[in-house]
């Protein structure tokens, strides 16, 4: 009998997949694409919004599009997958256009993440420059120390 491994797929309130059969697993890090099969070292990882991919010990294909997560490999045949959402189907098409929407969707959350911590920067040096202006000093009043120079 060919060695398999167990995937398990699982959300904080549901889970996912919990298959017992499966050859091989697809995912992908922030290193790139890999490949799982019976017997690899014990791995953990973080894997960012997209979609594995799993072949089962009949041939047939599955997908789960992620929003990211953390991926495990133990005693060479257990994967787990830990994700805050999934959705498993069968169109990988389908499933990838929702990864690309995710990702769309945090990239616009990150630039005005970025946005707004630099305007709170701003804010804070503006406060710091005004208080650290002596009252009366040159700084303060530009056209003043103009008017004592000879």
């Amino acid at each position: 009998m060919k060695p398999l491994l167990r995937l398990t797929i699982a959300t904080p309130t549901d889970l996912l997949a919990d298959d017992p059969a499966v050859a091989a697993v697809r995912a992908e890090d922030d290193s790139g694409s890999f490949g799982l099969l019976p017997g690899h070292v014990d791995l953990l990882t973080a894997l960012p919004a997209s979609v594995l991919r799993w072949r089962t010990a009949d041939g047939g294909l599955r997908y789960c599009a992620l929003s990211g997560g953390v991926l495990t490999v133990s005693q060479g045949r257990l994967v787990a997958v830990a994700c805050r959402q999934g959705k498993v189907g069968t169109s990988l098409e389908t499933l990838e256009a929702e990864v690309q929407a995710l990702r769309a969707a945090e990239a616009d959350q990150e630039r005005q993440a970025r946005v707004e911590q630099l305007r709170l920067h701003a804010n804070a040096v503006r406060q710091l420059m005004r208080f650290m202006k002596p009252a009366g000093s040159a700084l303060a009043h530009p056209a003043l120390a103009e008017e004592d120079q000879p």
